[in-house]
């Protein structure tokens, strides 16, 4: 018998691994919070398409609406569930379904920020997992239809990196990777918490100025101003992390410390990082998506800069280290998000930060 899967959050990121997962005979059921995704899942089946290079399918697949999650009682719990809600929602979410998970059952993480001590609190550091969707540019478009705005990473870029908290490489980290596998490439890794902080820098280095700015991420890379903000709060969130002992991997495909040092102004590295990023820009279709808070912000959804940004100045200030800059851009987001200013990219051209 295989696991019975739980997918809590259809939306973009759950919608794509999990309907990989359905097209490869996994037995999945989806749990979402949205009527007419549930909806259009049930009657239509669960869509994926991609900007190229793949070929768009629909799979049928099993979705309830999380008011209707009481009925697994009546039947056998689930082995393994995914969280891929908003980060604001990780703690309810996790114990709404704790009580549908088998007594060997586990809860993996794959969401944006680091979210693995939230869940733990609830079921335990022993049934904790950790997975990470890298640079994946996936959006729910519309109701039970996911779209990616690129083909597959494949060898070119490893999308999804599992682990265990503890570091060790297990019986169940590799199913979680095989099952990931299904959708994209993915790596098992000892190294789960270098990888989240990696992946947080990399989120906070994008999805706030999308948020406040309104713009997609090319019209960010090739803004001088705005690339080189990026960098700036890339460098603050590297010398976090590596204050904090995190054994940081690749950020953009570049090393750490070249981005940290081109935040901090030094003139070689932002040569180079320059070109990097210009480059990723002008590749096809490269930069044409609206990362995640972006697109939260257009659709009029709580973001989660509280969770990235926010998260980084929070950790800064325990140590004792300044992130003047992603304090900044938490503050403008949130007074983007409330509607007291629109988003606009004034709000960071404009800024005067010493």
């Amino acid at each position: 018998m295989g696991n019975r899967i739980a997918i809590i959050g259809a939306g973009a990121v759950g919608g794509y691994a999990g309907a990989h997962m359905v097209q490869a005979g996994e037995d999945v059921t989806f749990v979402d919070m949205w009527p007419e995704n549930v909806e259009v899942m049930r009657t239509k089946g669960l869509r994926i398409s991609h900007i190229k290079d793949v070929p768009e399918f629909t799979v049928p697949v099993k979705a309830i609406h999380l008011t209707e999650l009481q009925q697994v009682s009546k039947g056998a719990p689930f082995d393994i569930v995914f969280i891929c809600v908003k980060s604001y929602d990780t703690a309810w979410a996790t114990l709404m379904a704790r009580q549908y998970l088998a007594p060997g059952g586990y809860m993996v993480s794959l969401q944006n920020c680091m979210n693995e001590e939230t869940i733990a609190e609830i079921v335990g550091w022993g049934r904790t997992l950790g997975a990470i969707a890298s640079s994946i540019t996936v959006e729910l478009y519309e109701p039970g239809h996911v779209r990616r705005a690129s083909g597959k990473g494949g060898a070119a870029h490893t999308v999804f990196r599992v682990g265990e908290v503890h570091g060790r490489i297990t019986d169940r980290a590799n199913e979680i990777g095989r099952l990931c596998a299904l959708s994209d490439s993915c790596v098992v890794t000892a190294n789960l918490w270098g990888e989240r902080w990696s992946k947080l820098v990399t989120n906070a280095m994008a999805n706030g100025l999308s948020a406040c700015t309104g713009l997609v991420s090319k019209d960010i890379l090739l803004n001088e101003q705005l690339r080189q903000f990026g960098a700036r709060l890339g460098s603050e969130a590297i010398r976090v992390g590596q204050a904090l002992g995190y054994e940081l991997e690749e950020v953009h495909h570049m090393a750490p410390e070249l981005i940290a040092r081109a935040g901090e102004g030094d003139a070689a590295a932002r040569a180079e990082y320059d070109v990097h990023r210009i480059k990723e820009a002008n590749k096809p279709g490269g930069g044409a998506h609206r990362p995640s808070m972006g697109q939260d912000m257009v659709k009029g959804r709580r973001t989660e800069i509280e969770f990235l940004n926010g998260f980084i100045v929070d950790k800064a200030k325990a140590i004792g280290i300044a992130t003047p800059a992603n304090a900044a851009l938490t503050d403008i987001v949130k007074r983007v998000e409330k509607g007291e200013i629109p988003p606009d990219p004034r709000h960071i051209l404009e800024l005067r930060l010493n």
